[in-house]
């Protein structure tokens, strides 16, 4: 066939949305533990392995080439045509209680657009790649796989990285039989991957508060991720007079009330800024907080934004405990830049979208995603479908199946459409 016989040929092609259903479903079963809600797949861990070695397995019944690099990541390539691949997919960890959609519909959908491809004897021009990324929820604090594929592995990142149990990346990597020192033989060359492609749930309330099918994402924030420590003095509740107090967590509430500050002065409406997670110390009833430890997690879409988020969070972080009378440490402990979505790429989805008939809308990616770190090595894109509630990393994690089908069949025709490009 030639490209436009392929073109014409597949016009009206169309995922198996049943089939679809049974290979989420199985993936599903894997990782669930008895009085655990959600899918338990923390990357490295038991679960994990079993779920790429259980796609492994379904890429090798299709015929593709299967390998998994010294990191983890896993590939099935369908050997067709010539030339650099289109690669498409997503990644199956999750978080500890997670959905049962995050990550994994991405992989189902890549598959299922193979499969769709190979029952209507279409064959593309080039050859159709398959990747399930490692570790992409952070259990360690990055994306490896994405990372090792675009040549972006801090290697003193990954040497000392360690999850919050303690327990180091290297030493949960080697315990399932990878590699890390070799992380560098899963770079990829630029010029192998013709572009790659992810469809992923919203993991927001856009979508389905808007009414609309498809998000296409012109961009992805990026994110800072510091540790702060407040140090006051722990004293008696009763018998400290409020003004010869050294309160950590008065001066961990004061710098909470200026966000919104930041926000206004030096941020955008795309400016995400949260403490997510607080630990106190004594930690006692009638103890005075005498040192107040928390995350501060700073995002954009624009990256002088966020150098000019992260400039003033120092600022005012530095006023609060001079004004308390606190000690005051910030270990950065993260920096991911933003990361525009390929022009190209974007064009194509809205094409397809249109000639689908599928309503659409441009939007940013406040989470992040593979797609970030495969922008770094090829044209890359991403599309959303909606979910309900907005509701993601729970087990209440939900989208509807016709918006899931939409989606698909969204991927698909643009990955013929980048196939033939």
């Amino acid at each position: 066939m030639s490209k436009q016989e392929i073109g014409g040929h597949s016009e009206n092609l169309a995922i198996d949305l049943d089939r679809l259903r049974a290979e989420m479903d199985d993936l599903g079963a894997i990782g669930r533990i008895a009085g655990v809600p959600g899918i338990n797949r923390p990357g490295f861990s038991d679960a994990d392995m079993e779920v790429r070695a259980f796609m492994a397995d379904r890429m090798k019944a299709l015929g593709m080439l299967v390998s998994m690099d010294a990191v983890g990541n896993l590939s099935g390539l369908w050997q067709v045509g010539e030339g650099p691949a289109v690669m498409a997919g997503s990644h199956l960890d999750t978080v500890p209680m997670g959905g049962f959609y995050d990550g994994a519909l991405g992989v189902a959908a890549a598959m299922e657009c193979v499969r769709t491809l190979m029952d209507a004897n279409v064959t593309p021009p080039c050859p159709i790649e398959v990747i399930v990324t490692a570790e992409e929820e952070g259990r360690f604090g990055g994306m490896l796989g994405s990372q090792a594929l675009a040549g972006a592995v801090d290697p003193g990142w990954l040497e000392t990285a360690v999850d919050e149990g303690g327990t180091r990346m290297v030493d949960a990597m080697t315990a399932q039989g990878l590699a890390p020192d070799a992380y560098e033989t899963a770079r990829r060359e630029r010029d192998s991957v013709k572009a790659f492609l992810e469809l992923h749930i919203e993991q927001g309330p856009v979508l389905e508060s808007e009414g609309v099918p498809i998000g296409i994402v012109e961009g992805i924030s990026g994110v800072f991720k510091w540790s702060v420590r407040l140090s006051g003095v722990a004293n008696h509740a009763g018998t400290t007079p409020m003004d010869l107090r050294k309160d950590a967590f008065v001066g961990l509430v004061d710098f909470a009330r200026r966000i919104p500050e930041i926000i206004a002065a030096v941020g955008t409406d795309q400016s995400r800024v949260t403490i997510g997670a607080v630990d106190l110390t004594p930690n006692h009833p009638h103890t005075i907080p005498g040192e107040a430890v928390f995350t501060l997690i700073g995002r954009d879409t624009d990256l002088a934004v966020m150098k000019a988020i992260a400039a003033a969070s120092r600022q005012h972080l530095e006023d609060v405990a001079s004004a308390v009378g606190l000690g005051l440490a910030i270990d950065e402990q993260s920096w991911l830049d933003p990361k525009p979505c390929d022009p190209t790429i974007v064009a194509a989805f809205r094409r397809q979208a249109e000639k689908l008939g599928l309503g659409y809308r441009l939007m940013p990616s406040g989470a992040g995603h593979d797609t970030q770190f495969m922008a770094e090595l090829t044209r890359a894109g991403l599309i959303f479908v909606p979910s309900i509630g907005g509701i993601s990393h729970a087990p209440e994690e939900e989208t509807a199946w016709p918006d899931i089908e939409a989606g698909c069949n969204l991927l698909l025709h643009t990955m013929i459409d980048v196939a033939n490009g």
